[in-house]
Formats: C-alpha cells, sequence, structure tokens
C-alpha cells in the first residue's frame, strides 16, 4: 500500500522495521467512532512459526540490506530491520530464539493485539485507556530477559498498560514503541498515556509516532482525506514538549494502516519534513526525529 523500494531510494529512506506479522482472520476495521473491536482468537505456535518462515523468506528474497548493527544503514540504501509484530513464532520455551538471532531477528513485539503465550495486546477501542488486562506471562518475563541478553529491541506498541510496566520494571534496554502515539491527544486504547511517555523518556528511549489516521484525529474518525500532515505535527509537538526531542521518531505503520491521504505513502515523507520546518523545527531537530533518534536506540540495545 505504501512502501515502493523505488520510491522509497527516491524519498531518502535508508531503512526500518520490516514486520513479519502472522495475520488474524476477519478483523474488522474500525471505520466508526466510538468502536470497540474484540481481541482476536489466540494464533497457535506451528501455525504461527510456518507463517513466520513464509514471511522472512520473502523478505530475504527483496533488494535490501537486513540490518545486524546500527553501522548497517547507508545513505541511498535500503535496509530492513527484522522485526517480528506478535512473538507467536517464538516458542513459549524460547526454544527457537536463538537460532532467529542468528539469521537476523534484532526487534519483537511482544505481542499484536490479541492473547499470546507472552502477554496480551491491548484491543482496538476508542474511547479507551491502555489498562485493558493482565501484564506478562511468567514466558513473557524470560522473553523479555532474553532479548535482553541478546541484543534484540522490545517493542511496547499493541502492549496494554500492564504488560508495559512489566517490561518497564524489567528490560535493562531502552524502553521503544516504535508505532504509538499520544492518548491525550487521542483516546484510542492503542495511543500512550503521558505516564507511559515519562517512563520512555527516562529510560532513554524513543517513540516512533504512527501515521495511522483513527489514532491521530481528536475524534478516531476514519477520515483520510480530512486528515493532514499537520495531525502528524500535532503528536511530534506533543511528544517532543513531554520527553523532549531525542525521544521522538518516526513510526509510521506504513502498509499496516489507513494514513492521510496528504502523507500517501513513503513519497510523501519529504512533504512531512518540511512541514516539520514549518511547525519550527531546526535541521538538528529534525535528524534525530527522522533518524539519529532511531540509530542511538539501536546502538544501545543490539549486542
Amino acid at each position: 500500500m505504501h512502501l515502493d523500494l523505488d520510491d522509497a531510494r527516491a524519498a531518502g529512506f535508508a531503512g526500518g522495521f520490516f514486520a513479519l506479522h502472522v495475520p488474524s482472520p476477519g478483523v474488522p476495521d474500525p471505520a466508526k467512532t466510538p468502536y470497540a473491536l474484540p481481541l482476536p482468537e489466540p494464533i497457535p505456535f506451528d501455525g504461527a512459526a510456518a507463517v513466520a518462515e513464509q514471511l522472512f523468506a520473502e523478505l530475504c528474497a527483496l533488494p535490501v540490506r537486513r540490518a545486524r548493527s546500527a553501522d548497517d544503514f547507508q545513505a541511498g540504501e535500503i535496509t530492513a530491520i527484522v522485526h517480528m509484530e506478535g512473538a507467536e513464532p517464538i516458542a513459549p520455551d524460547l526454544s527457537n530464539l536463538e537460532s532467529w538471532y542468528e539469521r537476523g531477528l534484532r526487534s519483537i513485539g511482544l505481542v499484536w493485539s490479541r492473547p499470546n503465550a507472552f502477554a496480551e495486546g491491548v484491543p482496538f477501542r476508542y474511547p479507551s485507556s491502555p489498562d485493558t488486562g493482565p501484564g506478562l506471562t511468567d514466558a513473557g518475563r524470560e522473553l523479555v530477559r532474553a532479548c535482553n541478553r541478546l541484543g534484540i529491541l522490545v517493542d511496547l506498541s499493541h502492549l496494554n498498560e500492564r504488560g508495559f510496566r512489566d517490561v518497564a520494571e524489567l528490560s535493562t534496554a531502552p524502553l521503544v514503541a516504535t508505532h504509538s502515539n499520544s492518548h491525550a491527544l487521542c483516546p484510542a486504547s492503542r495511543n500512550l498515556t503521558d505516564d507511559q511517555l515519562d517512563a520512555i523518556r527516562d529510560s532513554g528511549g524513543v517513540v516512533g509516532v504512527n501515521f495511522a489516521v483513527t489514532f491521530l484525529r481528536a475524534d478516531g474518525q476514519q477520515r483520510p482525506a480530512e486528515t493532514g500532515l499537520s495531525e502528524i505535527v500535532r503528536h511530534i509537538d506533543h511528544l517532543a514538549a513531554r520527553m523532549g526531542v531525542d525521544h521522538v521518531a518516526f513510526g509510521s505503520d506504513f502498509d499496516g494502516a489507513v494514513v492521510p491521504d496528504e502523507l500517501g505513502g513513503v513519497s510523501g515523507l519529504p512533504l512531512l519534513v518540511e512541514a516539520l520546518r514549518g511547525g519550527g523545527y531546526d535541521d538538528a531537530a529534525i535528524a534525530r526525529i527522522t533518524h539519529e533518534n532511531w540509530l542511538r536506540v539501536l546502538r544501545a540495545t543490539w549486542r
């Protein structure tokens, strides 16, 4: 939908999180508000592992580099961080985690928005607090510890508030939400409260702003034609004011969400940069938001 590799190179896109995501069948789109979509059913490990293998093979066939170090990102090339959005392909006893690491896995979202062996995802609701259920399981705690030991980034997006707190207490790495927004500006369950933003800041972490229309707009409406770049800038402004510009980045959710028509996709990133510049961000701040903050956190996390 949003990420064509030729357009990405032309836009100066040098890389990002390429998600191996095992989809749930029949998840409706939150086209109306208020909305409350139930958590999808769990996905069995064996089925999820098979899908992840297929997706990884497809990623390996793409003409992109795969990142094992923050130094792998180079201007003029596209480098993929191998990321699992939802840890269902990881065995509950973690017996295949190291083999995935050896093949290049460097980032794991403990959950997508459904329960699994490690934690419970936050459902899609508007309006709603992210405090929607229990926290990490014992297996989830072991997965966080193992990721810290290996140097795998733990992504907090899609995790409910109790799970977030459990990770914050356990993790020795900077806290990261790869694609989440401000709950104070849009009270969707998927967005982060100011207390959560404070915890990410205090850990030296980063929030990647999500371009999904329903997580940007104050009314939670799915109106991409009526949602401008100013809505993305509004969330960046709030995150920067709350956490400091060193803790804000682009998160996009390209190919996983409906984004503003004005942005369109990866080719619209230069327009977003100009919108930031028009909003008073200087070149140094823009460099932090577009790439430097990500590279700093990756260097602090990866081994």
